[in-house]
């Protein structure tokens, strides 16, 4: 967790410096949810990436790990309706089949390996699934049938990895005197790692530098950010 305060008194900090301007709490809050949703984005395309490198390389196996780290108070388990369609969901990561994972296959090799004698006993404990044509449903998983004692479409124990976007975060605050001071009881603070902090002033800051007209403020994020980069890749 990251203090929401914390961030808007950097981000205040560093917009003020030289008078390059002021950053209302309406506006922070619109900002800081908008940096929080792009950062959180970030993760599905930098594990992309990472999860297409070779498995050999360390330093891409570390960073495999740090998303996944950085993702999982996000991610629940939830049943897949009849097998077939998802629970209400920001995006579905892994199925499973009775604690097996499932690998996806497009429709005509998932037809291949059903009707493949070979592929049998595989598919007892790798089930496959593929996207359904059905309308109103989402996959079509196939394994085992303890049903039917045969190889075929498989509706039961079928569970999925379910991602939630975080929590709209919000700098609560009492007007007194005509200014705004912090409320922490009305306040939501981010659900994104606590590395994530200086991540978030940038991202801010890049993004008020539209708002309050200072252009410069985002050429000096962005420096930031590029230094930030390279000392992660270091």
């Amino acid at each position: 967790m990251i203090f929401i305060d914390t961030v808007y008194q950097r981000v205040l900090a560093l917009a003020n410096k030289e008078q390059r301007g002021y950053i209302t709490p309406l506006e922070f809050n619109l900002l800081a949810n908008q940096a929080q949703l792009e950062i959180f984005e970030q993760y599905f395309y930098d594990l992309n990436q990472f999860k297409r490198q070779p498995s050999e390389e360390t330093t891409f196996s570390d960073m495999e790990e740090l998303i996944e780290n950085k993702l999982s108070p996000f991610i629940t388990i939830s049943s897949v309706n009849s097998g077939t369609t998802f629970p209400t969901n920001y995006r579905i990561g892994r199925i499973f089949q009775n604690g097996h994972e499932v690998r996806q296959v497009d429709f005509n090799e998932a037809n291949n390996i059903i009707n493949s004698q070979f592929h049998e006993v595989g598919l007892r404990r790798n089930p496959i699934y593929r996207s359904s044509a059905t309308s109103g449903e989402d996959i079509e998983v196939f394994g085992w049938n303890t049903a039917t004692t045969s190889i075929g479409q498989v509706t039961t124990g079928v569970t999925c990895e379910v991602i939630n976007k975080p929590i709209k975060v919000e700098w609560g605050y009492n007007v007194i005197g005509e200014k705004a001071l912090y409320n922490a009881g009305t306040s939501v603070n981010f659900q994104l790692h606590n590395a994530e902090e200086t991540n978030l002033v940038i991202k801010i800051l890049e993004l008020a530098g539209v708002i309050i007209k200072h252009p410069d403020i985002v050429g000096i994020t962005n420096q930031e950010e590029v230094q930030k980069i390279q000392q992660q890749k270091a």
